[in-house]
């Protein structure tokens, strides 16, 4: 949940496929460079009545119309199976598949049940394989993935790696069957108002190859929330109007030329505090293209983003009180800022000379006030860079150079800090 001033915006990962479905109908066109040709010939009339029924053969080509079929069969169902105990399985229903029918032959360990539905893009075919990218949201946990083509087949999904922080993950598959790859457009390039289609399978690949249109709402949306697993993730999103539905999760967001200009992520649902929620439409997120095709060349390399660590852990300055407050002996200037709780041994934070207490307000030039900024400017370094730290001891201003020598997979904080954020 991300909080401004004034409200509390509920943003929802769209992955997960569950509920009630609404029912409704919503028939997209464009009203403009749309070339159509229409033949009637003479009706019949009905043995029953005189009711007539228009015999129309007619044909319509428009931006919208052609931009869908360039890449609607490169979008397919991603679908994510969990472990789950034998009641939960076929198992419990077919028998075992080896043919022994009673329970105690089953292997719970073994035994796979539907845990949800996302979307996904085949981007890229080299030999017998193609490469898909989701979102991470809709293969985390899960023990294998199915992914069902534009056609209705599907096939075994291997997953090649995955990052929760920008939500991003590369699946790959046999490319016997796949006909169409898509082709990412440069997001750089997007402007406020121009036109935006969403591809993928909302509500489950019962509604796959669903399109819906809109319009670009803002290039540039910092998206933060907490996926399933507790995780951060921090999108400097595109915002449309597009219907994004859940399991539209990493389906593609296309431009007029069917280009894919981002991947579908997130919405917000509701703002407001619990007693007087408001309900919102039409404020989807989708990940840039510019910065998916970053992640997925590392994920396809790599298997996992590898990103530097400063081996501490923070709290927000306007999260303590006034006691603490004290404590600090701050100016009165210093409002905002992130509070070290913790520094782990012989990490780069320590080496620089970095205590418990001293209060981070920038990261280089840029100034931080939650520890959520805080990570994401840390994260614009490499491992190996040198980065410099602005921070506050005993109501004084003092500088450091950090060299950023560890990655953040080596963090090994206690589980009783985990209530502070581990950078």
């Amino acid at each position: 949940m991300k909080k401004n001033k004034k409200t509390a915006a509920k943003l929802i990962v769209t992955g997960v496929i569950g509920g009630a479905v609404a029912l409704g109908g919503n028939a997209v066109y464009d009203h403009f460079n749309t070339d159509t040709t229409t033949t009637t010939a003479t009706s019949t009339t009905s043995n029953t009545g005189s009711t007539k029924v228009a015999k129309v053969s007619y044909s319509v080509s428009s931006d919208t119309t052609k931009a869908i079929a360039k890449v609607s069969d490169a979008v397919v169902s991603v679908i994510n199976y969990q472990k789950a105990s034998s009641s939960d399985s076929l198992d419990d229903y077919f028998g075992d598949i080896s043919g022994d029918d009673s329970s105690s032959s089953s292997d719970d360990s073994s035994s796979e049940t539907e845990a949800g539905e996302g979307s996904g893009v085949i981007y890229k075919k080299d030999g017998d394989t193609a490469y898909v990218v989701t979102n991470n949201h809709v293969v985390d946990g899960a023990s294998s993935l199915d992914i069902m083509l534009a056609n209705g087949d599907k096939v075994k999904g291997t997953l090649v790696g995955k990052d929760a922080y920008s939500d991003l993950a590369v699946i790959k598959i046999s490319a016997k069957k796949v006909t169409k790859v898509a082709t990412f457009g440069d997001s750089a390039k997007l402007t406020v108002g121009e036109p935006a289609i969403a591809i993928g399978s909302p509500l489950g690949s019962e509604y796959a190859n669903s399109a819906t249109e809109g319009i670009i709402s803002s290039t540039s949306r910092k998206v933060i929330m907490q996926n399933d697993s507790n995780e951060t993730i921090n999108v400097n999103a595109i915002q449309t109007d597009a219907a994004i539905n859940p399991g539209n999760s990493g389906g593609a967001l296309i431009n007029v030329e069917g280009q894919v200009i981002g991947i579908n992520s997130s919405k917000i649902t509701t703002t407001g505090s619990s007693s007087s929620d408001v309900s919102v439409e039409g404020m989807g997120f989708a990940i840039p293209s510019n910065d998916v095709v970053e992640i997925i060349n590392k994920l396809e390399k790599d298997g996992k983003i590898i990103r530097p660590a400063l081996g501490v852990q923070m709290v927000d300055l306007t999260n303590l009180n006034s006691t603490y407050l004290e404590k600090l002996k701050l100016p009165d200037s210093v409002t905002s800022g992130v509070v070290i709780a913790s520094v782990q041994s012989k990490f780069p934070a320590e080496v620089a000379g970095l205590k418990k207490y001293d209060v981070i307000t920038k990261i280089g030039s840029t100034k931080v006030t939650t520890s959520t900024e805080l990570q994401s400017a840390l994260y614009k370094y490499n491992v190996g860079d040198s980065m410099k730290v602005t921070y506050y001891r005993d109501g004084k201003e003092k500088t450091t150079t950090v060299k950023l020598t560890q990655t953040s997979d080596k963090l090994s904080f206690s589980d009783t800090e985990t209530e502070d954020s581990s950078k």
